[in-house]
């Protein structure tokens, strides 16, 4: 669980090192029947933050923990990339994206910390 925590913490700062925003940590241990325990939820400006702030994710979590994403997917329009981090599922979008699919609110039963923006 603490190898978890820390990637966690790891994916965090590679996002906000890259300034992605509105950084939303869900908990889903306590759900029944999820894919993974934990999704963290953030956004950035445009298609090209995006992208930054996902290799960033990939440079800090390679370099701290030792882990790669098993699976990155939606870099070609970069609007909604998710990466699978097994037990962490990480989803970074462009803010009308964010918006549209609304995951935080999909997963009502989760707990849900908001990490505030680094400015």
């Amino acid at each position: 669980m603490n190898e978890t925590k820390e990637l966690i913490q790891q994916i965090t700062e590679g996002i906000q090192d890259k300034k992605g925003r509105k950084i939303v940590v869900a908990d889903l241990t306590k759900i029944d029947d999820t894919i993974c325990n934990y999704f963290i939820i953030c956004q950035g400006n445009s298609p090209s933050q995006v992208t930054a702030i996902v290799e960033s994710i990939r440079e800090f979590t390679r370099k701290s923990v030792n882990v790669k994403p098993y699976a990155v997917d939606g870099l070609r329009n970069a609007e909604w990339v998710a990466m699978d981090y097994s037990d962490v599922l990480v989803h970074v979008f462009l803010p009308e994206t964010r918006e549209f699919y609304n995951l935080e609110h999909l997963w009502a039963d989760a707990k849900l910390t908001q990490i505030p923006d680094l400015d």
